[in-house]
């Protein structure tokens, strides 16, 4: 019987076959050809995406300060001149450290209130999930006045909370970790539950290290945003010792406005840090984007 049920299933795919067999056949190389105009296509689509940054970085090497696809001579000066002008040391630690307590922050409440959406039980777990997923929609900028009404009453103006507080919470990651929660079999929670484990020790010994590619992804899309989020400092501070590395960089900017070599320099050396840090998780980013949202 079981020999009979695997014939008629091989069966059903013989006709395709022969026909795929048959279609290359009468074409011969055409699997070479598709294989080559899709790898052709990714070439250039990668050209077209780093032509501009191939032109910042040619830049900031050129003593000349002139827009170039190739100097003719090279320098690093640029870089030590946008170092020492744009105070970038202090804005690097700034922005380090908001950007850090940030993710720390939406990591752990993504991932409680994501848990909570996609394992526990309650009554308008649903419209909970509905209000999260509407605050999508919402632009920050529309809700500034508020924020910064709110900030105002606490005196937290010109300190850290005001960069840190108002994007503490975050409704895609909630949403980006209840996803990837439900892929995760509920017989290991089980199996846990059985040992004695608590609810909590579910979540931070088996669910979160299952869930390394998500929470990494999260990481990266929170630090990066933080990293170059303007707005923030722009409204929330004054004080030169909360400038961060946008901020500088928008400063630099205004005093150097014709000085193309020392601003591309100022560019790539505020752009650095991220392309380092998503080149370190793209893997876990990759596979975290790949494998949230199967099961609904």
């Amino acid at each position: 019987m079981a020999e009979n049920r695997l014939e008629t299933q091989v069966s059903k795919f013989q006709p395709q076959n022969r026909l795929s067999a048959g279609v290359r056949s009468v074409v011969p190389g055409l699997d070479w050809f598709l294989n080559s105009a899709s790898l052709f296509v990714l070439i250039l689509g990668a050209l077209i995406v780093l032509l501009p940054l191939g032109v910042v970085f040619l830049t900031s090497l050129s003593p000349t300060g002139t827009i170039s696809l190739w100097p003719s001579q090279w320098t690093l000066a640029n870089y030590q001149e946008a170092w020492r002008r744009g105070n970038f040391l202090l804005a690097f630690a700034n922005s380090t450290f908001v950007a850090l307590m940030v993710t720390l922050f939406q990591v752990v409440t993504s991932a409680l209130a994501g848990y909570a959406l996609a394992r526990l039980k309650f009554g308008g777990k649903n419209a909970i999930l509905l209000l999260v997923l509407a605050t999508l929609v919402i632009p920050f900028q529309l809700l500034v006045i508020p924020i910064f009404l709110v900030l105002k009453w606490g005196h937290l103006i010109n300190t850290y909370a005001a960069l840190i507080l108002p994007t503490a919470a975050n409704g895609f990651g909630i949403f980006l970790m209840r996803q990837f929660f439900q892929t995760v079999p509920v017989e290991l929670e089980e199996a846990a539950a059985l040992d004695g484990a608590t609810r909590w020790q579910i979540l931070w010994r088996v669910m979160l290290p299952l869930s390394r590619p998500a929470v990494v992804t999260l990481f990266l899309f929170t630090f990066i945003g933080e990293w170059n989020d303007l707005f923030k400092p722009l409204i929330f501070t004054t004080k030169p010792a909360l400038k961060t590395v946008q901020l500088a960089l928008a400063d630099f900017q205004e005093q150097f406005t014709n000085s193309w070599g020392l601003l591309m320099a100022a560019v790539v050396v505020a752009t650095v840090p991220v392309v380092l840090l998503f080149l370190a998780g793209s893997r876990q980013f990759i596979r975290g984007i790949a494998t949230t949202g199967i099961k609904n």
